[in-house]
């Protein structure tokens, strides 16, 4: 690690006193529990001029239900959000992502937004500054080269938060702030499968909450695998949403993480509605699969490994929501 570089540090008291300093300072980086951006500082990854401390902005330290959702705000920590009554009672999926963060020492001052808007890893990337120059640095960071695959234009870094996954199975959606105004949109379309560019944000856009219908109906559930279980971000996760009736399935959401550049909402789920959900309708979603993830060697362990991994991974936690449904 390197020491840290010099800057000023701003705390605004407001959405749009936020939004302005970041437009005085296009580069200005928003903090506000700091446990990914604070280390990219000290990697030599981003050197900021500015920081913007929105941790204590009141309408982001929230949450509160509103017009038959829930919303969010997002510098809520996990440890909050893990505690609050409103997403225990009702968003039992959210405490389970949000529980399998990192530490509890993290948990204290990870947010829900640093979470969604997480930057991309790879092992040729979240290095010291003098191990990536020896290495000739790579395409997310001042190089020419994918070291992941060299003949390729792409990055593959991959999006490992554990939050999103399980907000989009909640149908979740965002509330963005910018110099153009506000707006909210469902939390996918946040997401570009580009290890260099992962976030549909404008200039100056930042994360304010976020908004998540009622979920009285759904089973959900979120499972990770890791190498070590105290600290260590996913190879790959899975949330999953199960809506039972009669017997069969009347809706079902899949969401990963860990497998592709960004949070990915598998895709074909729609065709297995009206069925029951046993084994042969579980077969069937798992073989849906292999074509829409694309783990490469950007983590500790082997690509082929983590596509095995994913497809267990789903089959056993819809197996469990299968059974909590029917109870």
């Amino acid at each position: 690690m390197e020491f840290m570089p010099e800057f000023r540090v701003l705390r605004p008291a407001s959405v749009e006193d936020a939004v302005a300093a970041r437009r005085d300072d296009p580069d200005a980086c928003l903090l506000a529990g700091g446990t990914d951006l604070v280390p990219n500082i000290r990697r030599g990854i981003v050197a900021p001029r500015t920081i913007v401390d929105v941790s204590e902005v009141a309408e982001m330290r929230d949450i509160r239900e509103r017009d038959g959702e829930v919303r969010i705000g997002a510098s809520v920590t996990l440890a909050e959000l893990i505690e609050h009554p409103i997403i225990r009672q009702r968003f039992s999926v959210l405490v389970q992502a949000a529980s399998e963060v990192a530490a509890s020492s993290h948990r204290q001052v990870a947010t829900v937004g640093g979470n969604l808007c997480l930057d991309t890893r790879c092992v040729y990337y979240n290095q010291s500054e003098w191990w990536r120059r020896s290495n000739d640095y790579c395409f997310k960071h001042q190089g020419e080269i994918c070291h992941v695959a060299p003949k390729t234009v792409a990055c593959f870094a991959a999006y490992s938060g554990d939050l999103a996954p399980a907000f989009i199975v909640l149908d979740g959606a965002v509330e963005v702030a910018g110099p153009d105004g506000n707006r909210v949109m469902p939390l996918p379309e946040m997401y570009r499968d580009d290890g260099r560019d992962h976030l549909r944000l404008g200039p100056g856009e930042m994360v304010v909450a976020v908004r998540v219908p009622a979920a009285d109906s759904w089973h959900c559930g979120y499972v990770k695998a890791r190498v070590r279980s105290a600290i260590d971000f996913p190879l790959a996760g899975v949330a999953a949403a199960v809506k039972l009736q009669a017997g069969s399935l009347a809706g079902l959401r899949v969401a990963l993480t860990g497998t592709n550049a960004m949070p990915l909402l598998l895709q074909g789920t729609e065709d297995l509605v009206g069925a029951p959900l046993d084994d042969d309708a579980i077969d069937r979603l798992v073989a849906l699969i292999p074509k829409q993830i694309q783990p490469m060697t950007s983590t500790v362990t082997p690509p082929g490994y983590r596509r095995r991994v994913v497809a267990n991974m789903t089959r056993t936690l819809l197996r469990r929501l299968s059974a909590e449904a029917r109870r």
